[in-house]
């Protein structure tokens, strides 16, 4: 797989002292620049960018999808973590006790593209997953 370049995401958020917070505190992304209305972060080597509106764009709009018998938030966004990364990420968060819309689990248990998964909200109600694969290989393999 070639190196992949860092993507560019801005989320709205209607708390950014509580969001500033979870990012960079709870997930422990360093912060970049920042202004009155935005702050930006180096999520795992990307750059997220949380921007205050006055509407709430997160859990009131969400839907969801059947995937391996549980219910994923859409939309929602997040990162392939290394194996070791994703499960301290998960260990920490649970020690935090987050709550997770769906519990830290291996999905595609024993087929292609198996990968361990887990997904939780923001405090404005923003869907993450945060994924890993043993075999980065299987990420886009087809069943």
């Amino acid at each position: 797989m070639r190196k992949l370049n860092p993507f560019h995401l801005a989320i709205p958020v209607q708390n950014l002292a509580l969001c500033r917070e979870f990012y960079g505190q709870t997930l422990g992304c360093a912060e970049g620049r920042s202004a009155e209305k935005w702050v930006d972060f180096n999520f795992f080597g990307h750059q997220l960018v949380i921007h205050t509106t006055a509407k709430n764009h997160g859990a009131d709009n969400a839907q969801s999808n059947p995937v391996d018998g549980h219910d994923v938030p859409v939309p929602h966004f997040g990162v392939v973590l290394d194996w070791g990364e994703w499960m301290d990420l998960s260990e920490r968060l649970k020690k935090e006790k987050i709550h997770f819309v769906i519990e830290p689990y291996i999905r595609f248990k024993g087929e292609a593209g198996e990968q361990a998964t887990m997904f939780f909200l923001d405090p404005d109600g923003n869907a993450l997953e945060f994924k890993a694969f043993k075999d980065i290989d299987q990420l886009f393999a087809k069943g």
